[in-house]
């Protein structure tokens, strides 16, 4: 499915003010996250169970359990170029993707079990600007011929620049397994360990550059899991190729970000154009549109204050450029940090 049909779905009202557009130049690039060694994540099959969600505005989610029990697991992911130091990335989009407790994936017919129609354990998110996303979801169960992980990919623009996949501990599967939620089934009899698997690229038993960092989580009962994701990505610090806009406007990131009480929002139109510009929260609500009229071609600003009627709390959003004319509809999201 198109990017461009992404989030297009959701009800949206409002409108802001558009102010001529002055280019402001930011010579910066943001710094390496801490503790990041600059290493490309290793390549992985996408399996047997991918689905492309992206058209699907719900799916733009942290929550991807649709309430399926499991030990909780909150996993926090780095996204980095490794062509400028592992400096974070924003706006990078991250689809995940693994199976429930007793091994079952969403969206398939598998052995003992169809749930064709269903999307739990599945979810997209956009990395904010220190290049972070975190999706709330369960300890993985297992199932016949692989050990415990977790499928992910990354896009810049559309374009997909990662397909990989997450390995846990061996002594906290086993650890795991034999909780009232998973015992059941037990401990995984086909595949013992992470050495013993056959499908991750990396040598057998070398997977430190796939290994969840995991820590008890005291609030949750359950588990934090965390990894840098280190992508080929472009060397001039800007994605270069966004199908999604058609070629027919440039959106660029709001300035400044994080927003702590106003930003401005820059874009530049190919032709004349109705335009719509709306900020949405993590699980896809709309709460605010800031534009939605007619523009001439050309270059472009919507200045927001958040002092005025539109105050959001703080926290992490996406906003949307929606540019409907003669050639199509086209729609880019990125995203802001409110303080």
């Amino acid at each position: 499915m198109k990017r461009s049909d992404f989030l297009k779905g959701l009800g949206l009202a409002g409108i802001g003010s558009v102010i001529p557009w002055r280019p402001t130049v930011i010579h910066a690039t943001p710094p390496k996250p801490p503790g990041v060694d600059c290493i490309l994540i290793p390549n992985e099959t996408a399996g047997p169970y991918p689905l492309d969600l992206s058209s699907d505005a719900s799916k733009f989610r942290q929550d991807v359990t649709e309430g399926r029990p499991g030990v909780p697991l909150t996993l926090a992911l780095t996204v980095v170029n490794v062509n400028l130091g592992c400096a974070p990335i924003a706006n990078a989009r991250v689809d995940i993707w693994h199976c429930d407790k007793d091994g079952v994936y969403s969206g398939y017919v598998q052995p003992g079990s169809n749930t064709v129609g269903q999307t739990f354990m599945r979810g997209i998110q956009l990395t904010d600007a220190n290049g972070r996303v975190e999706f709330r979801t369960i300890y993985p169960g297992w199932y016949n011929g692989r050990i415990t992980h977790i499928h992910f990919q990354v896009f810049l623009s559309s374009v997909l620049s990662a397909t990989s996949q997450m390995a846990f501990p061996d002594a906290l599967n086993d650890e795991v397994y034999t909780t009232p939620l998973y015992a059941g089934r037990g401990k995984n009899t086909s595949v013992v360990n992470n050495a013993a698997d056959m499908v991750f690229a990396s040598p057998p038993g070398d997977l430190q550059y796939e290994m969840l960092g995991i820590t008890p989580n005291t609030t949750t009962g359950g588990y934090n899991g965390s990894m840098t994701i280190g992508i080929d990505g472009p060397t001039t610090g800007l994605a270069e190729l966004e199908p999604e806009t058609g070629g027919q406007f440039v959106l660029r990131q709001n300035y400044p970000n994080p927003v702590t009480e106003h930003t401005t929002f820059a874009f530049s139109l190919l032709r004349t154009s109705h335009v719509r510009l709306t900020i949405h929260d993590l699980s896809g609500r709309s709460v605010a549109t800031l534009l939605d009229a007619r523009l001439d071609e050309g270059r472009h600003a919507v200045e927001w204050d958040r002092s005025g009627d539109m105050r959001i709390a703080s926290g992490t959003y996406v906003y949307q450029l929606e540019v409907e004319n003669a050639s199509g509809r086209f729609t880019q999201v990125k995203t802001l940090t409110v303080l």
